[in-house]
């Protein structure tokens, strides 16, 4: 099968998050199992030096944008016979600091920016040689491109389409639209869909018109041919009130084209045998460098090296749906125990002063990095014992399942992709790897890192679970597979 992958950030190229991580291991995986695979992505600040390797494509692109015309290049980088990645090249969009916003703030025309992406996107899917047979798009920011897909195809049905085969037939990509957080909906003012240039007759309560905005992510839902999402239960919690973000009626709307295909975790770069990210390999028959690694982590963020204090952690963004309104209280309950507790990650300033400040309060138990830092959130995932994620709502979560490859127990709010991926002890004593709590409340959650305590003071127990942890499988090669049913359920139409 011939697939086009479109994100707005790609892993190892452009990364805030997990999204980055999904595309880049999904086309790998794709591209391993015999499928040509194609991925679309902005040149970002810094790619280009990065990869001098890179070739520039004869094609460029001259697109509108409302009245404007604007142009970008296009550069090609093969990553071997059947998986290339196309980066458009648009500097005054996409050369800067911040992928999305700087200083926590939004870019102001991230509307034309990602417009322009999505109109980019559909242009290649219609145009690049090998004639994609599907166009896969990632939230908001690519979900636009379903729609100028269904618009091309509507055109052609109507006698206008410009493309052909070589057999005379009119061929368009089938897209599929994956939700990765469906509260990130990609909303500007109405006047905004001038940008799209496509009829009005699209800005609609069925289409991409959202309580008087323009949602991008709702066009992807609206047009996509299948939609997919990153787990089962989130598949099924959007669809009502308390998870659908105001979209949960268009969403039952779409159930029967409506997938839950949980993320899988890259075992190549999350590994604890051959990883320069960490001081110390180790695995499952042998976890003396585990510790080693414990040891490491605290003298490198000027903690108090013990190997026998359980050593919790966390890496992400410091925002609401992570449960920072938990994560606080309960940390500045727990700890004036017996415990220690390291974070890497970014968030409103207000949020992040409140955590530098714990960490200001309780200087031999905490430790705050600011900021994002590949090799050491890799040694943070090593080093903890535990891995905290209370989510508000998670609609699958990587870092539980990294953190269950490198042996680090996972305490977790039941919810979306968390309650998919872990095991609590509750539910099979023999096979638990990590610690759930069902309330989402500060005092539960406190409760959970008790829980932990206690697990960490029984050896055998504890090994036990890391045991466990470190045998849980969640190859793409199995999400790979599934996707492609899915690409093949868009080919029979809707």
């Amino acid at each position: 099968m011939k697939i086009l992958l479109a994100s707005s950030e790609v892993h190892p190229y452009s990364k805030t998050g997990g999204l980055a991580d999904m595309v880049g291991a999904l086309g790998k995986a794709l591209a391993r199992a015999g499928h040509t695979v194609g991925i679309v992505t902005p040149l970002s600040l810094g790619i280009r030096e990065r990869y001098p390797e890179m070739q520039k494509l004869p094609m460029s692109l001259v697109l509108p944008l409302g009245q404007e015309q604007i142009k970008a290049d296009v550069w090609s980088l093969d990553q071997n016979p059947n998986r290339t990645l196309y980066f458009v090249d648009q500097p005054a969009f996409f050369q800067r600091p911040g992928l999305y916003q700087e200083q926590g703030a939004n870019y102001p025309d991230n509307a034309r920016r990602f417009i322009f992406l999505s109109k980019a996107v559909a242009h290649l899917a219609l145009h690049l040689p090998w004639q994609p047979e599907v166009l896969h798009v990632h939230d908001w920011q690519t979900g636009l491109a379903a729609l100028f897909i269904a618009h091309e195809r509507k055109r052609a049905a109507q006698g206008n389409g410009f493309r052909t085969s070589d057999s005379g037939l009119r061929i368009f990509p089938r897209t599929c639209m994956t939700i990765h957080n469906l509260a990130y909906q990609g909303l500007f003012p109405a006047a905004d869909y001038a940008l799209t240039n496509l009829p009005w007759d699209y800005f609609t309560l069925a289409g991409a018109e959202f309580y008087g905005q323009l949602s991008c992510l709702k066009a992807g839902i609206a047009y996509g041919d299948v939609l997919t999402t990153v787990s089962p239960r989130y598949a099924r919690e959007i669809t009502t009130p308390e998870f659908g973000c105001g979209m949960d009626g268009l969403l039952r709307q779409r159930q029967s084209s409506l997938f839950g295909i949980l993320n899988g975790v890259d075992y190549e770069e999350w590994n604890t045998v051959n990883n320069p990210c960490l001081k110390h390999s180790y695995s499952v028959s042998d976890l003396s460098g585990k510790t080693a690694n414990k040891l490491a982590l605290q003298e490198e963020l000027g903690l108090p090296q013990n190997e026998r204090v359980p050593l919790f952690g966390n890496i992400g963004r410091m925002v609401e749906q992570k449960g920072v309104e938990l994560l606080h209280p309960a940390l500045m309950e727990m700890l004036q125990t017996d415990l220690q507790y390291v974070m890497l990650g970014t968030g409103n300033p207000s949020v992040e002063k409140a955590f530098e400040e714990l960490a200001r309060r309780f200087p031999n138990k905490a430790a705050v990095r600011v900021g994002f830092d590949e090799g050491l959130s890799h040694r943070i995932e090593a080093g903890c014992d535990f891995f905290l994620m209370p989510s508000q709502f998670e609609p699958c979560g990587l870092n539980q399942m990294y953190s269950l490859r490198y042996g680090t127990i996972p305490i977790v709010r039941a919810t979306g992709g968390l309650d998919d991926t872990i095991t609590d002890i509750r539910q099979n004593v023999e096979k638990a790897d990590g610690i759930k709590f069902d309330q989402y409340s500060a005092p539960a959650f406190s409760k959970a890192i008790r829980k932990a305590v206690a697990l960490y003071d029984q050896p055998e127990l504890f090994h036990n679970f890391q045991v466990n942890a470190m045998n849980a499988d969640f190859s793409w090669d199995r999400t790979a597979a599934e996707y492609v049913q899915v690409y093949e359920r868009a080919g029979q139409g809707r």
